[in-house]
């Protein structure tokens, strides 16, 4: 049967349906709107966030509980922070970092705007954090290299702003940093103060613990982190540091602190030695004495500057400027440093002898040369321009005029464009390079130059001594090693210097020697006191490490001192003979050879056999018959001759230090004594009667 049309009651009722339905749904969305309001836990959150972050950071992270307040400023608080040691830090006892609690306010509303991100609070409840590394440069603080699209796109960047932060609120925050090849193992602990009164707060950092093997002390405060991020208004910095017994102090303020506009940092440093400042600083510094210094602390985008900076190192003044780059690899360091009055001795450290820590510290030595070793990786860790003047020198054994120095260190390699030294109307004037080579040594080239170096300024007995004799010549040295000592050692050169007409000798061979024993010496060679010096030619070649004798003359008015042998700086030994003859006949006196033989700083001495034979046959002869024991003591005389005049003409010649010594003694030629005797000839022997040796006895034995 076909369908009845629908009546209108029928027709009324679906409408009506449809709304009953979707009130249903209505209410029940609402219901559930509700439900979830009440219901609603942004904790539902967390498992995504570790997820994410623990793949971010490439170690586990874990938070117990997310609270967010939605608003203009909306609020995010994090409980129960974790984020783990990564792989290969399993066993450290704490977690890499956390947190009891972290807070978090932005201002929403003005970084949607466009005003740029604003954190009104930043609060975090007992902070930790353990920063570790081993001994194989492995740690724990790396994230892994960025990706180079990453790279990429962030050179094609500009730097990211900085967020305005209102309150940075910092609770008992403690990070513990170990870093094994630095010998540390310290704690940072780190809390800030609310603003009191007009004064803003403070951020308060202490340090407790190891640093660099010794204790270390520290304790800053700066102004808040609002103070640090306004460009108007200078960062306060007032703090002090100790590590071991180095002590600094910083006091000041720094304008525009992230943007390098400038400061007015006092800076203070006091120490037993500054090479423990490498620690600190990382610029490798030579052994020093104790040091006192101030100065004034300045930074830019390039350099880290203390300027006009004074104090006492050791018994010196010291004084000047030094620039550090910080920016570039190696770090760069440019010095102009003074001294009014500076004792040699305090700066032994730059040439490797042992001073400060090292004196305390090393065993002791058999070189007689500074043996502290050239450290290869702290050279390398800097590249370094030193300039240096002293005006006047306070010496005990050479009393010098000044110093002057120009020293550049680039890529573990040093320059000494030059070393110089005044005295009074002369100069010691000397330059190396040195290259790193295999094995941490270095390929080195020296050379000394003295040039008219009046005798009169380096004698100690300057009331005794009389003459205005001078020295010139020439030393150098091509060798490789990582020390004084060892570059002598293994080095090959000369040395040729000429002393013209030099006075009183009888002063003058002790100083010269610099031994103990030099009056011994004289004496033993038969060297009269107040004898008059004519010439000293010094004329020896140095062959691996070993000085040879090309000539080694001494004459007086009435003796002539030859020496012959060797000296070793591989062992430190010397085997040398010095043998006097009188110039005129001499009644009383023993000749011949003297050895000096041994160790360079106890040497010994011993008459040679000739002395030895004289003295026997006198005793023998004077109990037989009193008057016959002088007729070992009788000596001939060699005559004068023409012994200086050829041994400065042979050094001139054949120089052993490579380099004639020429006019280096005084003007012009060197005035060396000059007789009619020809060059090349022997002078002629003076034979005495047996009439004129009792002539003599009687002369002086005249009762």
């Amino acid at each position: 049967m076909p369908e009845s049309p629908p009546t209108v009651a029928n027709a009324q009722k679906k409408p009506h349906r449809r709304l009953k339905i979707g009130g249903s749904v209505a209410g029940g969305l609402t219901v559930a709107i509700i439900i979830l309001i009440l219901l609603w836990q942004w904790d539902w959150f967390i498992p995504l966030i570790d997820r994410k972050a623990s793949l971010a950071l490439q170690r586990p992270v874990s938070i117990e509980h997310l609270h967010v307040r939605l608003g203009f400023n909306t609020t995010v608080r994090v409980e129960g922070l974790r984020i783990q040691q990564p792989e290969g830090f399993e066993k450290e006892k704490q977690d890499f970092a956390s947190a009891r609690e972290i807070t978090v306010t932005a201002n929403i509303w003005r970084y949607l705007t466009g005003g740029g991100l604003s954190l009104p609070l930043i609060r975090v409840d007992t902070p930790k954090g353990d920063i570790v590394a081993l001994i194989n440069d492995k740690n724990n603080y790396t994230f892994g290299a960025p990706s180079s699209a990453a790279t990429t796109q962030g050179k094609a960047d500009s730097t990211p702003a900085i967020p305005e932060i209102g309150s940075l609120e910092i609770t008992d925050a403690d990070i513990r940093v170990a870093l094994a090849k630095l010998k540390t193992d310290m704690h940072v602990l780190i809390h800030t103060t609310p603003p009191k009164n007009d004064e803003d707060g403070t951020i308060v950092v202490d340090l407790k613990g190891q640093y660099a093997q010794a204790p270390i002390e520290g304790h800053i405060v700066g102004g808040s982190l609002h103070t640090l991020t306004n460009e108007t208004r200078p960062y306060p910095i007032d703090g002090r540091l100790a590590n071991g017994p180095t002590y600094v102090t910083l006091h000041g303020s720094v304008d525009d602190a992230l943007h390098f506009k400038g400061t007015r940092l006092a800076l203070h440093f006091a120490g037993p030695d500054m090479a423990r400042l490498y620690a600190l600083t990382g610029v490798p510094i030579p052994h020093t004495p104790a040091y006192n210094i101030t100065g004034k602390l300045d930074y830019s985008e390039n350099a880290i500057r203390f300027n006009n900076f004074e104090g006492k190192m050791g018994s010196s003044d010291i004084g000047g400027d030094i620039a550090v780059n910080p920016h570039q690899k190696p770090i760069s360091v440019n010095a102009a440093l003074h001294s009014h009055t500076v004792d040699l001795q305090d700066l032994g450290g730059f040439i490797g002898a042992r001073t400060g820590d090292a004196k305390k510290t090393a065993p002791p030595s058999k070189n007689v040369l500074p043996d502290q070793k050239i450290s290869v990786p702290k050279l390398n860790a800097v590249n370094a321009h030193l300039t240096y003047h002293g005006d006047h020198i306070l010496n005990k054994n050479l009393p010098l005029d000044n110093i002057d120095t120009d020293v550049k260190i680039e890529d573990g390699a040093i320059d000494v464009h030059h070393l110089n030294f005044a005295v009074g109307s002369g100069k010691l004037a000397s330059k190396a390079t040195l290259q790193p080579s295999a094995n941490d040594q270095f390929k080195t080239r020296f050379q000394l130059d003295v040039s008219r170096m009046p005798l009169s300024r380096i004698m100690k007995s300057t009331d005794a001594f009389k003459g205005e004799g001078t020295i010139g010549g020439h030393v150098t040295l091509n060798s490789t090693g990582n020390s004084v000592a060892s570059l002598v050692a293994n080095g090959d050169g000369g040395i040729t210097l000429v002393l013209d007409r030099g006075g009183d000798v009888s002063a003058l061979l002790p100083d010269l020697l610099g031994l103990k024993l030099g009056a011994a010496i004289l004496s033993a060679i038969g060297i009269p006191d107040r004898s008059k010096l004519e010439c000293l030619v010094a004329d020896m070649p140095l062959r691996n490490g070993i000085v040879h004798t090309n000539s080694l003359l001494l004459q007086t008015g009435t003796t002539r001192t030859t020496g012959s042998g060797t000296v070793s700086f591989r062992d430190n030994t010397l085997d040398y003979a010095v043998t006097t003859r009188s110039i005129h006949m001499q009644i009383l006196s023993l000749p011949g050879a003297v050895h000096i033989f041994g160790p360079l700083q106890s040497p010994n001495i011993l008459p040679g056999a000739e002395l030895i034979g004289r003295t026997a046959a006198s005793i023998g002869l004077g109990v037989l018959f009193p008057p016959a024991a002088l007729i070992p003591t009788i000596q001939l005389g060699v005559g004068e001759g023409s012994a200086c005049e050829k041994a400065v003409r042979e050094a001139n010649d054949n120089p052993a230090a490579g380099i004639a010594p020429g006019n280096a003694t005084g003007k012009g030629a060197t005035s060396v004594p000059r007789t009619s005797v020809q060059r090349g000839k022997q002078p002629p022997t003076k034979h005495l009667s047996p009439a004129q040796v009792h002539a003599a006895w009687k002369h002086k034995h005249p009762s």
